[in-house]
């Protein structure tokens, strides 16, 4: 009988990438993958480390898979990915029963992933690994090295497999996909690599560009995005803060003239399009004034979509011997004041939609429910449309009546 392995992934797309590389190596050495955790061989969790709450949930599950061995369900546990790669020594000393510890994959992978926890239908490519933007908060060059690009044939390639396994929404993924070709190109950029895999790809449907930075942000990518049809109008741009003093600590290297710059040219070029934003409250010496400009930012640029961070102070960063650090209450009361007027903005947003007919991407069914999504919503970060029509098959598209709105999701039939 053939061993069989399962896995836990925790944190973003991009882990998500590095587990279908993990599953792949072991169906490779004969292993079967099982989607249920219990009763395996081997249970492998692919942890993040980013944050505190992302390292709090890793070893959450880290206990449960110990746990699991102890019962009898499981024969061996492999612990991977970020949380390793930063704490691989003290892992060890308090999880003396774990069978193997890995760091994080080697990238670009020899081998392409194998497809876990997604519908047929959604398809995740990841371009680079690693960051040359040094952010003083983040914890990602520490990691992850620098930036390493997938060469873009190879990418052009896996675009084609994804295609051909039926993928119809490609989602491009990378920790910063701007900055991608950088360390391997002087006139080749992401503008190019999109068109070719727009010119090879004509069956996905869907194509969407997720984790950008503003700075590298350029007219060309703008112009693309407008231009094709087949680019989703959903643009992922974290600014982080809009503070010039608060930006200059966190090393954005972008000002607030250059971010309310840009957005402007994105909203002016695209119609309609959708921006997604991510913003850190509490970084160390963040002033209540200069946390009110950010409010006061977010309620004028009013983003349909948006994600705020309490600031997590990470060893070995440059921001973390930044004072003064702001108490935990303040930073936990900011970012209630953040996600307060976010979830107003988005109700507002979405109640533009009723009454029209759109597109919308049949994702799943959930309890004789379908959920689905349009444009400007991504997977499993977005709001959904609950649909409410018969027959409606989980990876088709549909142009339907979008009937009422909800604070983040809507209701099409």
């Amino acid at each position: 009988m053939k061993k069989t392995v399962s896995l836990i992934s925790l944190g973003c797309f991009r882990n998500t990438y590095d587990s279908g590389v993990i599953i792949r190596r072991f169906i490779e050495e004969g292993y079967v993958f099982k989607e249920k955790a219990d009763r395996v061989d081997t249970l492998v969790v692919n942890t993040c480390g980013f944050i505190k709450e992302a390292k709090e949930e890793s070893l959450e599950w880290i206990k449960k898979a110990v746990s699991l061995k102890k019962e009898g369900k499981v024969s061996r546990v492999v612990v991977a990915g970020c949380l390793v790669e930063r704490y691989e020594k003290e892992l060890r000393c308090f999880f003396p029963l774990v069978d193997e510890y890995r760091g994080v994959e080697e990238f670009p992978p020899r081998e392409l992933p194998f497809r876990i926890g997604l519908p047929r239908h959604i398809g995740f490519l990841k371009i680079s690994e690693g960051c040359i933007n040094n952010c003083s908060y983040c914890a990602i060059p520490l990691i992850k090295g620098t930036l390493v690009s997938k060469d873009l044939d190879s990418i052009v390639e896996e675009a084609k497999i994804l295609e051909n396994d039926g993928v119809k929404e490609l989602n491009i993924i990378g920790q910063d996909v701007t900055s991608w070709g950088k360390d391997l190109y002087k006139e080749i950029d992401l503008t190019v690599l999109v068109k070719k895999i727009l010119k090879e790809t004509r069956r996905i449907r869907w194509i969407r560009i997720i984790y950008t930075h503003p700075r590298h942000f350029t007219s060309r990518l703008i112009d693309l995005i407008a231009k094709e049809e087949r680019i989703c109008k959903y643009i992922d741009i974290p600014i982080q803060h809009i503070n010039n003093r608060i930006l200059k600590l966190m090393n954005r290297c972008i000002t607030k003239k250059e971010i309310m710059s840009l957005i402007r040219k994105i909203r002016k070029k695209i119609k309609g399009v959708a921006l997604r934003t991510s913003v850190i409250v509490g970084f160390p010496g963040e002033t209540e004034r200069e946390f009110k400009e950010l409010y006061n930012f977010i309620k004028e640029a009013r983003f349909e979509r948006l994600g705020a961070f309490i600031y997590s102070r990470e060893e070995k960063t440059k921001a973390y011997s930044l004072k003064p650090q702001v108490h935990h209450a303040v930073k936990r009361k900011r970012y209630k004041e953040i996600m307060e007027l976010q979830r107003k903005i988005s109700y507002e947003y979405n109640k533009t939609f009723v009454g029209r007919r759109i597109e919308i991407l049949a994702d799943q069914r959930d309890n004789g429910v379908v959920l689905g999504r349009s444009q400007f919503s991504a997977y499993d970060i977005d709001g959904l449309v609950y649909i409410e029509r018969k027959g409606t098959r989980p990876g088709n598209f549909y142009t339907l009546n979008i009937v009422d709105a909800l604070e983040y999701d809507l209701v099409a039939k």
